[in-house]
Parts: structure tokens; C-alpha cells; sequence
């Protein structure tokens, strides 16, 4: 065993046992939650990571963060009490990774409908965390439809039907005055961001219920694969607090509450105290508010913006790329985003096709710039349209959002 000088050694990574492009974007970020025993890889520039670990034998092969399947050299089996439960044949660390991922793209080709690969590369993610960013990282833009829209979009919707394994936390109805001690059934000290929804507006299908724990799954992976966030470091969460979804109060194989939602004070209430919950024993924590309803999503982000680290990513994600791609397009047109006297992104006329919270989003960023950029506030309200299934917005339409009467 590794003598074990401090209670948080650096770093302590599993992945940068790979030697992979994920260690290289993650091995900054050390792990600190394990104590007991280690292992450790070659001398050479891309491994040799100390991984500090708690679990060993079959306990160790069935935690996907440490589990390397066929990965384990020698030593590593002996310690680690697993010699005897993977196949015997030991490779170099490089070419157990090759072959590992000709392993994985040879079974991926023989899968034809985009549910099936899905549900294969959630069964990978459960077993081998690292091998699964690796494969995803190498292959990011034919997998990232997969394991996020549009396919996640149908794996929500059967959610119940194709479940295999929980992953996240939630949090629901029947836990309220528990989520202060739910927390800690957490094993991970150090999570740095929570995805969460409420399941109410899911894509563009609707009330999903808990069926939604899909979206905060795939955004994290996402997260990993593409930013370097440590998946230790992420926790994907549902707020269960019902569902108005008929077909899913009555299947009986949904996973949810199974009663009509929260409404009022008593929604309120509940988002509060997970709120409060998460950020007593995560106080540095980032909650990323997604897929919430229209009505939910503008009141709980000005409620809480202010007072915790949060975003809603339907509106200020997606409000943030509309602004980026306009600006990048203003630029590339020769035309000045700013300036003294020509203020170009305020002479623009913006016509937005959908007046949901993404939509709005979109609009309240641009015009956002515009008045950043000296227009004023008044004018630019007057160089947009926004349209939904009804037509235009406009003084004469009824039943209008908060948002949408702004």
C-alpha cells in the first residue's frame, strides 16, 4: 500500500489511469473522498496517477469511477484482491485500451436503432466510467446525438420501460423535512455541479415526470466529455413533484409520484428546502436549472440568482449562444456590433420562431446587448417579434406568461 501522508492527497484521479485525453483535461481535479488502499500505474508521462481507493475485489470491478475491466495489470489484481475475476491476459496499458475500444466499436456497428445505442452506452457508463468518456471523447460527434438530443429525448419518454440502474439523486413530494440528511446519502464530498429539473417541460414533449432524470444525465455527460468536468464532481437530480402526464399516472411501471403536481406555495416550498439542502452540505455548489415549465423557470431564477450559484440554462444557455452565433455573423458580415454611431445589433430586426422559455431567452439576451450597447431600452423592445403556435405576440393575445406580456 501507498503511504498516505495527507487526508487529501494530489492528485488522486482514476481516470489518469488511462492515460487518455479525459486525464489530461481532468487530472487537476483530485479526488479526495477515498482513504484505504491504492494502486498505481507506469512511469510515463500520460499515467502514473496515484488512485486512492476504499473498495477492492468484486466491490471495486462493480464501481464504474474505478473499475478499468481488463485494465488491471498484475500487481494490480494481486492487491486489489481481483486476480481471478477478469480474464487472465494482461496487456500493456496501451494496448489494453485499443483493444478495449476496437472491443466496443465493433459491438457499436452492429447496433442499428438510436434507443439500442442508448441503452448500450448507458450500460457502458454504468461499468467503466473511464472507458465510456474515453469512447465518447474519441467519438464525440456521432455519439453526443446519442447520449443527448435528439435520441435522449425518447429514451426519456420510455424512461421507466428501458431502466436498469439508478444514477443521480431524488428528491420528491414524499421527502419533505428529510432532504437536509437525504443529501448525505450521497457518498461524494467534493460535487462541484447539480443538473436539475422538475421533469415539466422536457425538449419539446411535455410533462415527463420523473422520466426526465434522462436530461440531467446526458448535460452532465456532455459536461465530461467536453469540458473535463470529473464525473465524481457532478450529480444529476430530479425534483419529483408529480406529474399532470394522465398516461404516466396511470403506467404501471413509472418510476414517479404518482399524483398530480405541486402548485403554489407547496411547490415553492419544496424547491426551498432543496435548495437549502444542497447548498448546506455543498456550499460552493453550481445548480443548473433545466427543462423547467415556462411558469416555474423566470420565477425560481430571479428567486434564487441572486442568493446561490445557479443558472437556467433553457433561458440564459441557450439566450447566450443565440447572442453569440448573431454576433459572430454581425462580423463576419463587416458589420460593427458596436460603436459610437452605429449601433448595428440594435438596428437589427429579430424574429424569434417559438415564445417559450428558450425563446424568451433569447430575446431578453439580445436585448440585453442592444441597451449594453447604447440602445435604448424603449426602442429595443420595437425591433422584435416573437411567434409561437398562435401566432404573434402581441397587446391583443390572452392567456399570455409573465414573461411574454414583458
Amino acid at each position: 500500500f501507498f503511504p498516505i501522508s495527507s487526508p487529501h492527497p494530489q492528485p488522486t484521479c482514476s481516470c489518469t489511469m488511462l492515460g487518455s485525453r479525459l486525464h489530461q483535461r481532468i487530472r487537476h481535479f483530485p479526488l479526495c473522498h477515498a482513504r484505504t488502499a491504492t494502486f498505481q500505474a507506469s512511469k510515463s508521462s500520460h499515467v502514473g496517477q496515484v488512485v486512492i481507493v476504499e473498495k477492492s475485489g468484486v466491490d471495486l470491478l462493480h464501481d464504474p469511477l474505478y473499475n478499468k475491466g481488463t485494465g488491471f495489470t498484475k500487481s494490480e489484481r494481486d492487491r486489489l484482491k481481483i486476480r481471478g475475476l477478469v480474464p487472465p491476459r494482461v496487456l500493456p496499458l496501451d494496448q489494453t485500451i485499443s483493444i478495449q475500444l476496437r472491443r466496443l466499436q465493433h459491438r457499436y456497428k452492429q447496433l442499428n436503432k438510436p434507443l439500442t445505442k442508448y441503452m448500450w452506452l448507458n450500460n457502458l457508463q454504468d461499468r467503466n466510467e473511464v472507458l465510456f468518456y474515453r469512447y465518447l471523447t474519441e467519438n464525440i460527434e456521432a455519439m453526443a446525438p446519442i447520449i443527448y438530443t435528439p435520441t435522449v429525448g425518447i429514451a426519456c419518454q420510455q424512461f421507466a420501460q428501458i431502466f436498469r440502474r439508478a444514477r443521480g439523486m431524488y428528491f420528491s413530494a414524499y421527502d419533505r423535512n428529510n432532504m437536509n440528511a437525504m443529501v448525505y446519502n450521497w457518498p461524494i464530498d467534493d460535487v462541484q455541479i447539480i443538473v436539475v429539473t422538475d421533469g415539466s417541460r422536457v425538449l419539446g414533449l411535455g410533462d415527463l415526470g420523473s422520466n426526465g432524470m434522462g436530461i440531467p444525465i446526458g448535460k452532465l455527460s456532455l459536461y465530461t466529455a467536453g469540458a473535463g468536468v470529473h464525473p465524481s464532481r457532478t450529480l444529476p437530480v430530479v425534483l419529483d413533484v408529480g406529474t399532470n402526464n394522465l398516461e404516466l399516472l396511470n403506467e404501471p411501471m413509472y418510476l414517479g409520484v404518482q399524483r398530480n403536481r405541486l402548485v403554489g406555495d407547496e411547490y415553492l416550498d419544496l424547491v426551498d428546502e432543496f435548495i437549502s439542502a444542497v447548498t448546506q452540505r455543498w456550499p460552493k455548489i453550481l445548480i443548473q436549472f433545466e427543462d423547467f415549465s415556462n411558469e416555474n423557470a423566470a420565477r425560481l431564477l430571479a428567486k434564487y440568482r441572486n442568493k446561490v450559484l445557479c443558472f437556467n440554462d433553457d433561458i440564459q444557455g441557450t439566450g447566450a449562444v443565440a447572442l453569440a452565433g448573431i454576433l459572430s455573423a454581425l462580423r463576419v458580415a463587416g458589420r460593427p456590433v458596436v460603436g459610437k454611431d452605429n449601433f448595428s445589433l440594435a438596428d437589427e430586426r429579430i424574429v424569434i420562431c417559438g415564445a417559450g422559455t428558450a425563446g424568451l431567452g433569447v430575446a431578453n439576451s439580445l436585448k440585453f446587448a442592444m441597451t449594453a450597447s447604447g440602445a435604448k431600452n424603449v426602442e429595443s423592445h420595437k425591433r422584435f417579434w416573437l411567434l409561437d403556435v398562435d401566432g404573434c405576440l402581441g397587446s391583443g393575445r390572452e392567456n399570455l406568461t409573465p414573461g411574454q406580456e414583458n
